[in-house]
């Protein structure tokens, strides 16, 4: 039923909504997966979305010109956003783009040589995956899958129904416990600590100030810089006699010599979008970003300088050392936001636990339902996990690590720093080997693991419950009734997650997983497996000793940083800087970040906060022009079967 109060969307957003949703699945998935240069919707800033929306509140324009009553609200338009963003995750990498890889991956894979049937079927319970786990070797189902069907066979829908409607169930329960942390974080996150949620602050800005923003010449000025340069780009890769702009350089070739060359994997991507966005950020938080990255890179010549053994973390692009210390700080920081929120969280429990007290009835839900709507979510999510095999005490460890410790806080990274991307440099299974080797959880949990490692806990880009969080800020600022907002996320999810299996099934089956982005079909999905290999035949490093360290060093630094944060307004160096030092997100992105402090610093040191003002806009139109442009390569590529230009966010 459609809310009709004046608070709530109406009924014509909500149908254009279900439209955006259907077409954010279509080219989020076509350009992921069949372009493959353009990642178009794994951000928690989609550039899919926002390229869309850009073009949506133009048309909207045009249409209050020709009739008033024809345009949308704020509330319509922001209504329709919320729908997009969340489709764009589960479309991408989210949900969709790992599920269903995993289920067949491991299948395909198998050879006499890794001998994955012996080690890993007999451990499969029938109704998880699409093929059989009783017979040997590679089942057909999985070699249509990469290799394409043949003409004139069918895609085998009806293999793929089972697992997916179970594992739709796990999805369903985590995603039913983001909505319900989220609703528990709403006050203390927006209202009590007032983070700034910079992610919204672009879709807002735009519907609010629309008319004057898109008659602003720095605005177009910065719209056409990138506008120029991705048209070049992608006529170059039509034509290679017209000129093109890397927009990536590889710094790891300049430092050949020791210990210089000990320096782990250092690019540089020249992301317009990234520039412009980090403009807006603290100038504090700019520079803790940077300067902890950098800080990763000395200490592998510090190491290397020492002649220290050097390991990585699997399956992260970091070292060992590190990627513990990015854990103590995780760790730590929850803490803190405990501490922070204490009188908030002791109320919201109270109500939740107490049938005398009043409960809250001006939030997503009521506290005594998000409360025990997370409780019993974490609870079946567990209990699913221990039927499809996995160790139930390790099952309770992973859904908790999960779920409140590396989901907050990479939910916290983009409510307070802005953070386009969320990933991590750890899994639950890498703290469990502080504790014993993960050797003793047996090949039957393993095999389970490697999973849900696949699925859910090693890649966080896509992470909805930032878009949960970012939805209850735009719910704030335009007036949505949160019953209309708890509706627009359930449709937006479920739409999307059907619609986005449909084309994850259909597009594999018709262009063959083979030829198509490596990442998802023959990367993500094999990872765990063949890291979980040794732990199954009985081998392992023993991590308690270097891992426990390294451990406890980054939870000593962190709790020094949050303490020296609270006392001293002034302290430069950001906690939540050193947490995301190691990860994927500052590797991709530490130099716009270092571009956006050297511009953003001397701006308001020397000219002021009007200047900076003033320049906003100029920086918002190269987020709009770089991500319309992503929107325009992508429908070009999909028309004209012709190759896209390279697009720096992978």
């Amino acid at each position: 039923m459609i809310p009709t109060n004046e608070n709530s969307i109406s009924g014509r957003s909500i149908l254009l909504g279900i439209c955006f949703v259907i077409a954010i699945c279509c080219i989020v998935s076509y350009a992921e997966l069949v372009i493959t240069y353009i990642q178009i919707g794994f951000l928690q800033l989609p550039p899919a979305v926002i390229g869309l929306f850009f073009f949506l509140v133009l048309g909207n324009r045009l249409l209050e010109k020709l009739n008033k009553r024809l345009g949308l609200s704020p509330r319509e338009l922001m209504g329709i956003y919320c729908m997009m963003l969340v489709a764009s995750m589960i479309s991408s990498r989210g949900v969709m783009e790992k599920l269903i890889p995993a289920l067949i991956a491991v299948n395909y894979f198998t050879n006499e040589t890794n001998s994955w049937d012996t080690l890993f079927f007999s451990h499969i319970k029938p109704w998880l995956i699409p093929f059989s786990p009783e017979q040997k070797g590679q089942a057909a189902i999985a070699i249509s899958f990469y290799e394409g069907i043949q003409t004139g066979d069918v895609i085998p829908w009806r293999a793929w129904l089972e697992p997916l409607c179970l594992w739709g169930v796990l999805v369903f329960l985590v995603f039913t416990a983001f909505l319900c942390l989220a609703a528990i974080l709403r006050k203390q996150w927006i209202e009590n600590e007032k983070l700034s949620f910079p992610l919204v602050s672009l879709p807002l800005e735009f519907v609010h100030e629309g008319r004057g923003f898109l008659r602003n010449r720095l605005m177009w000025l910065g719209f056409g810089l990138p506008a120029l340069i991705f048209t070049l780009n992608g006529l170059h890769e039509i034509s290679p006699q017209i000129p093109s702009f890397s927009l990536r350089y590889l710094l790891n070739q300049y430092f050949t010599e020791q210990p210089f060359n000990a320096i782990a994997y250092t690019p540089i991507f020249l992301s317009f979008a990234a520039v412009g966005f980090f403009y807006l950020l603290p100038t504090q938080l700019l520079f803790s970003l940077w300067f902890f990255f950098l800080l990763t890179r000395l200490q592998d010549v510090v190491a290397a300088m020492f002649g220290l053994r050097v390991s990585g973390m699997p399956l992260y692009p970091t070292r060992l050392y590190l990627g513990y210390q990015v854990a103590g700080a995780y760790f730590v920081l929850v803490i803190s936001f405990i501490y922070m929120g204490f009188p908030h969280f002791a109320g919201v429990f109270r109500r939740a636990f107490t049938t005398n007290e009043e409960d809250n009835t001006t939030e997503l839900m009521p506290y005594r339902t998000a409360v025990w709507g997370l409780i019993v979510s974490l609870l079946l999510a567990i209990g699913w996990c221990y039927a499809a095999g996995l160790n139930l005490g390790f099952a309770v460890f992973e859904i908790l690590v999960y779920i409140c410790i590396i989901a907050v806080v990479m939910a916290r990274s983009t409510a307070e720093g802005g953070l386009l991307m969320t990933e991590t440099s750890f899994r639950p299974i890498d703290l469990y080997q502080l504790i014993a080797s993960k050797a003793t959880l047996g090949a039957q949990s393993l095999t389970i693991l490697s999973f849900l490692d696949a699925i859910f806990t090693r890649d966080q880009r896509g992470l909805i419950l930032t878009g949960f969080l970012d939805g209850l800020k735009i719910r704030d600022r335009v007036g949505m009734s949160y019953r209309s907002l708890l509706g627009v996320f359930v449709l937006g999810c479920t739409l999307a997650f059907l619609c986005a299996a449909a084309i994850h099934l259909w597009l594999p089956y018709t262009h063959g997983a083979n030829y198509m982005y490596s990442y998802t079909y023959r990367g993500n999905p094999l990872w765990a497996f063949q890291d979980n290999v040794a732990a199954i035949e009985g081998l392992g490093a023993d991590l308690r000793t270097t891992g426990g360290l390294f451990f406890g060093i980054g939870a000593l630094v962190t709790t020094g940083l949050v303490i020296l944060r609270m006392l001293y307004w002034w302290w430069p160096l950001h906690p939540l800087g050193y947490a995301l030092s190691a990860s994927w997100t500052l590797i991709v992105f530490w130099f716009p970040v270092l571009i956006a402090w050297g511009i953003k610093t001397p701006v308001l040191r020397y000219s002021g906060i009007r200047q900076y003002q003033r320049l906003r806009p100029f920086f918002l139109g190269m987020v709009f022009g770089e991500f319309s442009m992503a929107v325009v390569w992508t429908l070009i590529s999909w028309g004209a079967n012709v190759p896209a230009p390279f697009f720096p966010w992978p």
